[in-house]
């Protein structure tokens, strides 16, 4: 089998190519990236020497896919995933859209002309904001749950966020962009005839990606405690008690390899850690201060539009159909992310942390 992964140079695809090459050793791995974001050329060395082969291109440039052999799957790993991308007033809201909504066309006439399948990791920020923001919540221990004897919205239970819930705006220009890629995929797979599979990922999460907070949460946070940086709680009265659930990107190869081989029915999924592989960023600095010993956190009470106090994933529907789970835990990511800061003290500065 002969796939393409585009983004293949950032944290998710390079995670994802090394997990194929280990578990296919036969299988040709094609990649693409513009290497735009700073550190994916750190990744470039590894991959080659695993035996992928590499384009320099843009998937926002359709002549860019000219040279690119034909394959059986693409695996769309390129993106700008900050749910702030384009309203921060640092970054442009017409570049968000090219990346995530442009590109994704390009890559599809790509899979049409070849009869390529495609596989879109797309988002939990699909999903609607309000009603998400409005859901009751109470404290238990150092983490937000849901509040108990409430009625819930439909596609929502404290297994997590299912796939039948709302994904009316707002959701974010980051999120509207990936929605709208994903509406697109399954009319091109329709309209063309190549399968199209699509996996709404929560928080991904591991050692080598890049420390942002607007990006990698995880790794931006211990790498921070470890440095002795400035952290700030923001939002929810300022105690950090909001919950997200943390998935390695590692653990979808079983996955993405049952999908490319299946019939790919339901074609829309969530992939996420799940209620058990979830953690408020209180928690989070519990484990650090276990780690590494004492560091202040300031306390920020204005929460941002887009902040949502609980957002776990709930994955039943990828169990049920392909008998998937995330294999790896918690604090074997966070471990695995420790590790990784302990031997790069100058990560923050590589991910473009000032």
């Amino acid at each position: 089998m002969k796939i393409l992964i585009t983004g293949i140079c950032g944290f998710v695809g390079s995670s994802l190519a090394t997990a194929l090459v280990e578990a296919h050793p036969g299988l040709t791995l094609y990649g693409l990236d513009n290497f735009s974001r700073q550190g994916s050329e750190e990744n470039r060395l590894t991959l080659g020497r695993l035996g992928v082969k590499l384009f320099h291109g843009d998937i926002r440039l359709a002549s860019d896919f000219e040279s690119l052999p034909p394959v059986d799957w693409v695996l769309d790993a390129a993106a700008n995933p900050s749910v702030l991308a384009g309203i921060d007033g640092v970054t442009s809201s017409r570049q968000l859209v090219e990346h995530n909504l442009l590109g994704t066309v390009n890559i599809l006439e790509y899979c049409k002309r070849h009869r390529a399948g495609f596989i879109l990791l797309s988002t939990s920020r699909v999903y609607s904001i309000a009603p998400l923001a409005r859901v009751e919540v109470e404290v238990a221990g150092a983490a937000f749950r849901l509040k108990t004897g409430q009625k819930l919205p439909a596609g929502l239970s404290p297994a997590g966020v299912a796939e039948e819930f709302p994904t009316a705006s707002p959701i974010s220009l980051y999120g509207s962009s990936k929605l709208a890629s994903e509406v697109l995929a399954l009319e091109y797979g329709d309209s063309f005839g190549f399968p199209v599979r699509i996996n709404r990922c929560g928080v991904l999460a591991g050692a080598g990606q890049f420390g942002r907070a607007d990006q990698g949460i995880f790794s931006y946070w211990i790498n921070c405690w470890l440095r002795r940086r400035d952290l700030h709680y923001i939002g929810f009265g300022g105690n950090g008690y909001q919950v997200r659930d943390c998935l390695h990107p590692r653990d979808l190869v079983p996955l993405l390899c049952s999908q490319m081989a299946g019939d790919g029915a339901p074609r829309v999924l969530n992939v996420g850690g799940g209620a058990g592989h979830a953690m408020s960023l209180a928690e989070l600095s519990g484990w650090c201060r276990d780690r590494y010993g004492d560091h202040p956190v300031s306390a920020s009470r204005t929460t941002r539009p887009f902040d949502i106090p609980w957002l776990v994933m709930d994955a039943t529907a990828a169990r049920e159909q392909w008998g998937w789970e995330p294999v790896t835990t918690l604090e074997e990511i966070l471990a695995e992310i420790a590790a990784h800061a302990e031997r790069h003290p100058a990560w923050l500065e590589l991910s473009g942390v000032s």
